[in-house]
Formats: structure tokens, C-alpha cells, sequence
């Protein structure tokens, strides 16, 4: 095992992929001259050269649409979206293209495309910047949606992407870039689709995603200086999402609580709440209940900017109206 940090661990297994399969090409605005947005690929250009990473003009549409075309001719594109924010504008080669073409198709064509994005608050990057957009794709039949919160699945998760026939859209949170943790060393990969028990725990479960893993390990810290064992479920990925392991946790807990770094209305808390209400209801002892952002466009104020952010003592808070602390 080897501790490597998230951005480390995502450009390791760029590098690895594209040693062993030549038909993996990088492409997004500045990932050659630049080293892309975050500098994840600042590594990798001077190594494959710019026919393999290649920098491409300010158009997402452009961008998804080329790699969308790329993907069915053979090619496995990595095209980079500088953020989430900026792949509202790609949209239309994402879910209307990319995510459909195999079903349009009757299964003749493939699209094994990764669309690699960033995303997520606490930078003071306003309004238009600090947006989680993860539910609009995660919505959508035929896309997967990864979001990893630690380097080893970062890594085993992006590798399991490269090597996948389906488009992807692979989320990384720009606040986990500098985070670190141990990565397995070797060649391995993680399984798309398959939630991981962070931390075990019988009064009540944690269930979060991406950066949101991290806060709920956090408030486990604290709950259980109060006396209460907390299990925490990652999910890994959107979609598809591991509703087995979510609703075993629950039925073991009786209750759950969803942390999410996004808007509440019509997020990926409801669908999850919907899920377990309906498969595990008998098995509750308090309904689900959803933390997420403060539903505002994000202030680029510090101050307001982290109060609208759920923390640690937003998860104990809750955790005390729901009468798990006593």
C-alpha cells in the first residue's frame, strides 16, 4: 500500500490505462499545455505526447460531441469538462448521444466514453462555479455516475471506467484533490456499482457520497464520544447505485440519515429515502431524513459560503432531533 493523494491516485490510473491500451486519448481545454484544470494531467503530456493529450478549444459541446464520435469509431476518449458547472453546455452530446446510442442502436454500436468532470463547493468560486449537477446526469438511463471520496477508489473506480464499453461521467470533488489515504499497489480496480461500509456501526446510518463520505467519518469521530456507533455507507457511484447495501445497513440500524453536498429538492437523497422507505419501512423506528446544502445559489462570501455546506455538527444536530443522542 502506498499513500497517495486523490489527484495522485487519478492520474495513476490515467497513466496505467493508457500504457496498456492505446486507444485511450485524453482530450479537454488545456490538459497538454496546461495540465488540465487541476493539473491532474500536467504529468502526462510530456509522456504520451499531444496526439494522445490533446488540448481542444473552450466548447464543451464540442468537446462531449468529439468524444461522444471518437467512442463509437473505437477510440476510448477521456474528455475533460474543466467543471460540472461547464458541462450544462455539453448536455446534448452527453444524455442525448453518449448515454443512448447503444439503445438506439439495438446494441451495434458502443460508446465507451469517460467524461471526467470536477465539481463541488468551498473554494468561493460564486454562483456558476460551485455547483453539484450530479443528480441531472445520475437521472439519465444508460450513463454510470461515479463519485469517489478516497484515492484507492478513485483510482480503482477510474480504471474500472476506462475499461467499461458504457459512457461514464467520473466526478471529482476539487476538495479532495489534496486529501490522502492508502491505494493498493499493483494493478486493480473497483466495481462499479457496489457501495462500501466506511465504518461499521448499529444506532444509525451515514449515508453519503463524494466529499460528504468524509463529513459523516467526521461526525462518526465526535457520535462516538457520545456513545453512538454510526455506520457509514459511501456509495461510490450514482448510478447505478447499490440500494442492497444501503437497506441492509438500515434494516440493521432502523434509521438513516443522507448527507449530500447538493440541493434537497428532487436530489439524490429523495431517491435514495424513496428507496429504503419502501423496502426496509417495516424495519424504520424514525422516517429517513436528507441533509444537504441550503437551497440558494452558493454565496461567494466565506462565511455564507461554508454555513450553506452541511458540517459534522449539521449531521450530530439532526442526529439529536431524531433522538438517536440523548
Amino acid at each position: 500500500m502506498a499513500v497517495r493523494t486523490y489527484l495522485e491516485a487519478v492520474t495513476d490510473a490515467l497513466r496505467e490505462e493508457m500504457k496498456k491500451d492505446k486507444n485511450i486519448f485524453i482530450m479537454g481545454e488545456d490538459v497538454n499545455a496546461y495540465g488540465g484544470s487541476y493539473a491532474v494531467t500536467a504529468s502526462l503530456a510530456d509522456e504520451f505526447g499531444a496526439e494522445r493529450v490533446r488540448d481542444t478549444p473552450i466548447a464543451e459541446g464540442a468537446i462531449a460531441g468529439l468524444a461522444t464520435g471518437a467512442a463509437m469509431a473505437g477510440l476510448r476518449p477521456v474528455a475533460e469538462i474543466m467543471t460540472i458547472n461547464f458541462a450544462l453546455l455539453a448536455m446534448d452530446a452527453i444524455i442525448n448521444h453518449a448515454a443512448k446510442i447503444h439503445s438506439m442502436f439495438g446494441g451495434q454500436l458502443s460508446v465507451p466514453v469517460v467524461f471526467r468532470t470536477a465539481g463541488g463547493a468551498g473554494a468561493q468560486l460564486g454562483a456558476t462555479h460551485a455547483q453539484n449537477f450530479e443528480v441531472y446526469f445520475a437521472h439519465v438511463p444508460g450513463l454510470k455516475v461515479v463519485t469517489p471520496s478516497v484515492p484507492a477508489d478513485a483510482k480503482g473506480l477510474l480504471k474500472t471506467a476506462l475499461r467499461q464499453q458504457d459512457p461514464v461521467l467520473f466526478i471529482e470533488h476539487t476538495g479532495l484533490y489534496r486529501s490522502k489515504g492508502e491505494v493498493p499497489d499493483g494493478d486493480y480496480t473497483t466495481p462499479m456499482g457496489v457501495a462500501d461500509v466506511k465504518r461499521q456501526g448499529k444506532d444509525v446510518t451515514l449515508i453519503a457520497y463524494s466529499r460528504m463520505v468524509l463529513v459523516a467519518m467526521q461526525a462518526t469521530d465526535k457520535l462516538a464520544e457520545m456513545g453512538v456507533e454510526a455506520e457509514v455507507v459511501d456509495l461510490r457511484c450514482l448510478r447505478p447505485w447499490d440500494a442492497e447495501t444501503v437497506i441492509n445497513s438500515v434494516k440493521k440500524t432502523n434509521r438513516g440519515v443522507i448527507i449530500e453536498e447538493d440541493w434537497q429538492s428532487y436530489g439524490v437523497g429523495a431517491e435514495i429515502a424513496a428507496t429504503v422507505t419502501r423496502e426496509a419501512f417495516d424495519y424504520l423506528d424514525a422516517p429517513i431524513e436528507r441533509i444537504g446544502l441550503a437551497e440558494a445559489p452558493m454565496p461567494y462570501a466565506r462565511a455564507l459560503e461554508q454555513a450553506a455546506i452541511p458540517k459534522p455538527d449539521d449531521v450530530i444536530a439532526r442526529l439529536r432531533e431524531m433522538r438517536v443522542i440523548r
